[in-house]
C-alpha cells in the first residue's frame, strides 16, 4: 500500500511541475504554416522588369524569388499538369511530382528599348536546386507580351505562399515559398 501512495505522490508531483503532460488534442500545422496549395493570383499588371531569378533554402521552406527592376505587380501561381512556354505553348520537361506554373506580370525586356534584362546561362536549370528539400528543378518558360513565365518542379504538391516586397532601392521582389511539408 505504501508502495501505491509513493507512486501516486510522484505522479501527481510530476503533472504539478508540468514533467507530465497530456497530448494535444489537435496536430499543430508544419512550422505553423497554414498555406493552402490552391492557385494564387494579383491581377495587376507592371512596367517593372525581372532582372534577376534566384533561390534559397530555408528551415521550413523552400524560397523563389524574382528580383524586379521598380514596383511588382501581379502574378499567378497555380499548380498544373504541365508547365508551356509563353508564346508557344510547348510543355517543358521538369522533374518533380508537381509542377507550380509561376507567371510574373513583368517583362524580362525594356519596353522602351526591347532589350532583355534578365537571359537565364541555362533555359533547363534556372539555378541550380539539386540539394533542396522541396525543389527539384527550375526552368524558364519565357517572356511573352509583358509576362515571364518559370516552372517550378516540386518535390510533391505541397502548400506554398506568394507574396510581394518592396527594395532593394526602387526595385522589388516577388516571393514564392513552398512548404517542406503539410
Amino acid at each position: 500500500m505504501k508502495k501505491i501512495s509513493a507512486w501516486l505522490t510522484a505522479m501527481v508531483m510530476a503533472v504539478g511541475l508540468g514533467l507530465l503532460a497530456p497530448g494535444s488534442a489537435s496536430a499543430a500545422s508544419y512550422c505553423g504554416l497554414v498555406w493552402g496549395s490552391l492557385a494564387k493570383s494579383n491581377q495587376a499588371m507592371s512596367a517593372a522588369s525581372v532582372t534577376n531569378v534566384r533561390t534559397g533554402q530555408h528551415y521550413c521552406f523552400d524560397r523563389l524569388v524574382i528580383d524586379l527592376k521598380g514596383k511588382a505587380g501581379g502574378y499567378n501561381v497555380r499548380y498544373v499538369s504541365k508547365v508551356v512556354q509563353d508564346g508557344s505553348g510547348l510543355p517543358i520537361k521538369l522533374r518533380g511530382g508537381a509542377f507550380l506554373q509561376v507567371t510574373a506580370h513583368s517583362p524580362s525586356y525594356d519596353n522602351d528599348t526591347g532589350k532583355a534584362t534578365f537571359t537565364p546561362a541555362n533555359r533547363s536549370e534556372v539555378t541550380n536546386v539539386s540539394k533542396y528539400q522541396t525543389f527539384r528543378q527550375l526552368a524558364w518558360a519565357g517572356s511573352f507580351e509583358g509576362y515571364t513565365t518559370l516552372g517550378l518542379g516540386v518535390r510533391a504538391r505541397l502548400p506554398f505562399k506568394v507574396f510581394t516586397l518592396a527594395g532593394p532601392g526602387s526595385g522589388s521582389r516577388l516571393v514564392i515559398d513552398v512548404a517542406h511539408h503539410w
